[in-house]
């Protein structure tokens, strides 16, 4: 299982939020591109990158920034904001290895299909749940849709992969929701990232038994909960299972 550290972005900065709360920020440091050194460091390959000022306004924001980070040595993916195919082509002209589409998935469904026909495994989709329904614009709305159900009518339109975030872990290190995390690799075909939660090497254990593609690790490395070599070592161990 991959382990994906994560930057979230407020203004040029490192910062955390607590269940999406805007209002409920904790700022971790002031150089983005100094915390991903130290993450690639410690043996991380991927890293998740949120441009949070964009999610909430709708255009992303921290560009600057995102392309400072991508002249390191990770794999970057970034979501936040991008709600128009130039958005995502200005994107990945950064060096960005996959754009992650949140509330457009949602809104222009037929855009995402050409975004995918287009640039394949590069678009990735967040599905952020609260309720078990889907959240949009930075989780400022929720919809009536199930979400389960739409990471599988992702999966039917060609997404391959689905970082699922459940808002009411997020922020609180109160545990993955495993029993969603089950259910969702029910869906074949799909790669799945868990996020929101994860706070221990047990979580990540029981999340790599489960055969999921990926999970991020954010306010638990931000906390000293969780050492990052002992989380990657920990998703590479052990029981093997196939990626779901």
């Amino acid at each position: 299982m991959l382990i994906l550290p994560a930057i979230d972005l407020r203004g040029g900065r490192v910062v955390r939020l607590t269940q999406g709360d805007y209002e409920r920020m904790t700022v971790y440091g002031d150089d983005p591109a100094s915390t991903a050194r130290g993450f690639e460091a410690a043996g991380a390959a991927w890293l998740h990158m949120v441009d949070l000022d964009g999610a909430k306004d709708g255009n992303p924001q921290n560009r600057a920034v995102i392309a400072q980070v991508c002249g390191g040595g990770l794999k970057v993916e970034v979501g936040g904001g991008m709600r128009s195919e130039r958005d995502v082509q200005d994107t990945l002209a950064l060096g960005v290895s996959r754009v992650i589409l949140g509330t457009l998935a949602l809104t222009d469904f037929a855009l995402l299909k050409r975004l995918v026909a287009r640039y394949g495994e590069r678009i990735a989709v967040g599905v952020d749940a609260r309720d078990g329904c889907v959240a949009t614009h930075g989780w400022l709305r929720t919809s009536d849709t199930p979400a389960v159900g739409f990471c599988a009518t992702l999966r039917d339109a060609g997404v391959r992969t689905v970082i699922y975030t459940d808002i009411s872990r997020d922020g609180r290190l109160a545990g993955a929701n495993l029993e969603v995390y089950q259910a969702l690799c029910t869906l074949e075909g799909l790669d799945i990232v868990a996020s929101g939660g994860v706070s221990t090497l047990e979580d990540i254990a029981a999340l790599r038994d489960l055969g999921l593609y990926g999970c991020i690790l954010g306010k638990a490395l931000y906390a000293g909960r969780l050492d990052l070599g002992a989380a990657i070592a920990m998703a590479r161990s052990a029981k093997e299972a196939g990626a779901c």
